[in-house]
């Protein structure tokens, strides 16, 4: 009866079973209101998620994106960034920063966002238009194609961090929104799975470097590749130690 019962039923057999006088029956009860707290805990970290974007619809922002990218620090491949439009009734469970979830999880919860958002888009700014532009403009060209990438309209967005950029849609930047802001949240695990799996897709033309393990991040193993191997056309050359040394490839 305590596993079956919904949320809202659930206090009540907590409030029977506690007393009953069978030992078994009573830590049933005990584990039940633990599970009901975390479930209370959890529904009021999702409404606090979704409150700044609530807020937004009020002043009269019916369509309210969430902006994140991820890759900005990488030395090899794309800087990426994902749109997402979430319904302001949408509650996803376990949704968080993509930097705060395990692989298996982010990977579940974006299957959900994708499902259950009302549109997102994804885009990728390769490493050459990184070298040309610099790492800020080609972020803010990953947002300007994700968001075009959506095919609606959009009156306002939240994007993580400090910088509003060039975007000409209202804008409001939260610092820490990956962790902070539903759409944002939802926006960082989207950009994060789309680009591992890109970056392992792309291993297998540039073999030696790791990208299916490290993607495109400066660990040590594949500081040691660059150095051992040269760049290879997927690395940013404006960025060190890159740009002191010789492609691997023409």
């Amino acid at each position: 009866m305590l596993a079956a019962c919904p949320p809202e039923g659930l206090a009540g057999l907590i409030r029977r079973f506690s007393k009953d006088p069978r030992a078994g029956v009573r830590a049933l009860a005990v584990a039940a209101a633990a599970r009901l707290d975390r479930t209370c805990a959890e529904d009021a970290r999702l409404d606090a998620l979704m409150s700044r974007q609530v807020e937004l619809h009020g002043l009269g922002f019916p369509v309210v994106a969430g902006i994140d990218e991820v890759g900005c620090g990488c030395l090899a491949g794309p800087v990426t960034a994902c749109a997402v439009v979430l319904d302001p009734a949408c509650r996803i469970e376990g949704l968080n920063d993509s930097k705060r979830l395990l692989p298996e999880l982010r990977v579940r919860i974006a299957d959900q966002v994708r499902t259950r958002c009302l549109a997102f888009s994804v885009a990728h700014v390769g490493p050459d238009v990184i070298d040309r532009v610099g790492i800020r403009q080609a972020t803010r060209r990953a947002w300007e194609l994700a968001l075009e990438g959506l095919g609606m309209s959009v009156d306002h967005v939240l994007v993580d961090g400090n910088d509003k950029g060039a975007l000409r849609i209202p804008t409001t930047s939260v610092v820490r929104g990956d962790s902070s802001e539903a759409s944002i949240a939802a926006a960082s695990v989207i950009a994060k799975v789309e680009r591992n799996a890109l970056m392992v897709a792309l291993a297998a033309d540039c073999p030696g470097y790791g990208f299916d393990i490290n993607f495109g991040y400066g660990t040590p193993e594949h500081m040691a590749a660059i150095a051992e191997l040269g760049p290879s056309p997927l690395h940013r050359l404006s960025f060190a130690p890159c740009a002191t040394q010789d492609r691997l490839f023409p």
